[in-house]
């Protein structure tokens, strides 16, 4: 059972500090170490997140994550150019899908996405060099990433104008919110807070990372 620390974080059995979001169940713990903040450059998976985040509006990112694997199934790996060929018999074997999030809207939303998606990729050369476009200055970052500064960052300059573009260019359920998630999930910031056994890989991580440039 974890403990709670100061500042929002919590003591894992293995002594490591970590974010205390994560200590809700193992499958947060793991995402934690191994993807939440690490930097992401793959066209699919940056498609997939940006989609399972539409997802999860009104849901917990639990109840996403412990479906991603049967959500990988139904969309094609989440390949944009596959789900973008998807027509009426695909939505309609979505909505039989008891594995997924059987929610209309979202479904033909991803469909849509991936059309928007191949743009993006013909005009960008990728959508990994479109969306690090948005990479906030770490002078635009809190000094200092506490739980409370951390609360307070639902969205931001960064999230808003990356949400206003995407809307602009026909894309659906890509809210600054939601967008600003897509960007914690992927590296684009790294929120994972001051004394976080992970706060340093990730670090690491994005400095080694090569981040493609349109």
């Amino acid at each position: 059972m974890a403990k709670a620390l100061a500042d929002g974080l919590i003591l894992g059995d293995d002594a490591q500090p970590r974010c205390w979001w994560c200590g809700a169940s193992d499958d947060y713990a793991a995402y934690h170490d191994r993807e939440w903040g690490f930097p992401v450059t793959d066209d699919v998976r940056l498609f997939e997140k940006l989609c399972l985040e539409g997802f999860q509006a009104g849901l917990s990112w639990l109840t996403i994550l412990r479906k991603r694997d049967n959500f990988r199934r139904g969309f094609a790996g989440f390949d944009p150019e596959k789900v973008a060929r998807f027509g009426a018999k695909d939505v309609t074997r979505l909505l039989a899908d008891a594995g997924i999030v059987r929610h209309r809207g979202k479904i033909e939303s991803t469909i849509n996405n991936a059309q928007r998606a191949l743009e993006l990729i013909e005009e960008r050369g990728s959508l990994a060099a479109y969306a690090w476009s948005f990479e906030p200055a770490a002078t635009a970052r809190p000094k200092k990433l506490t739980k409370d500064a951390l609360m307070k960052l639902p969205h931001s300059d960064a999230s808003r104008a990356l949400a206003k573009d995407l809307k602009k260019r026909g894309w659906t359920f890509v809210g600054p919110t939601t967008v600003y998630a897509f960007m914690q999930a992927m590296g684009l910031v790294n929120d994972h807070l001051e004394g976080c056994a992970v706060r340093e890989k990730a670090i690491a991580a994005r400095k080694k990372a090569k981040v493609p440039r349109a």
